[in-house]
């Protein structure tokens, strides 16, 4: 690889990282092309950017935006990356999902906003609700009290023309 070619990989993987809120790193060896587009897919879906880089390359990138040191160690073997922008939690999901059915595919070490965490948080991570669903329930909470309201004071009106009626009935007769 010429020495162009490593600085533009080295500019893309610092663009990543600066646009990212989370970075997993995955050991993806044993997994076949099929799968891993099955993966990538799956990402895709969720607004994650999957990508595999030299580890060296990836490791110059990390030492020179700093504060990743903790990967530093994981940078060996076959290695994967997963950059997620806003749901941090989607990445951590299909990890383990496709472990859970595999055995493969796992979890090095990831860092969500500046702070680590080791694979064996992994579990935590993956339970903990996606952004839109902590706003679904936000609306919700705040929904249901409304909607009580709109149902008393449908009930009364109801219970009102109902009134009516028999009075009108009354009068008729």
């Amino acid at each position: 690889m010429k020495r162009a070619q490593k600085a533009e990989i080295l500019e893309q993987i610092k663009a990543l990282v600066k646009e990212s809120s989370a970075m997993f790193l995955v050991d993806y060896k044993g997994i076949n092309v099929a799968d891993i587009n099955k993966l990538r897919s799956n990402f895709r879906k969720e607004g994650v950017t999957y990508k595999v880089f030299k580890n060296t390359l990836l490791r110059k990138a990390l030492e020179e935006i700093g504060g990743y040191d903790k990967f530093y160690d994981h940078l060996t073997g076959m290695t994967g990356v997963a950059f997620a922008k806003d749901n941090f939690v989607a990445p951590a999901k299909i990890i383990k999902k496709y472990y859970d059915e595999t055995g493969k595919f796992a979890l090095k070490g990831c860092y969500l906003e500046s702070t680590y965490y080791g694979a064996d948080q992994l579990d935590a991570i993956a339970s903990m609700p996606t952004k839109e669903e902590i706003i679904a329930g936000i609306i919700g909470s705040v929904a249901s009290p409304a909607s009580g309201i709109v149902g008393a004071i449908n009930a009364v009106m109801s219970n009102l023309v109902s009134v009516i009626d028999e009075i009108s009935k009354k009068k008729a007769a």
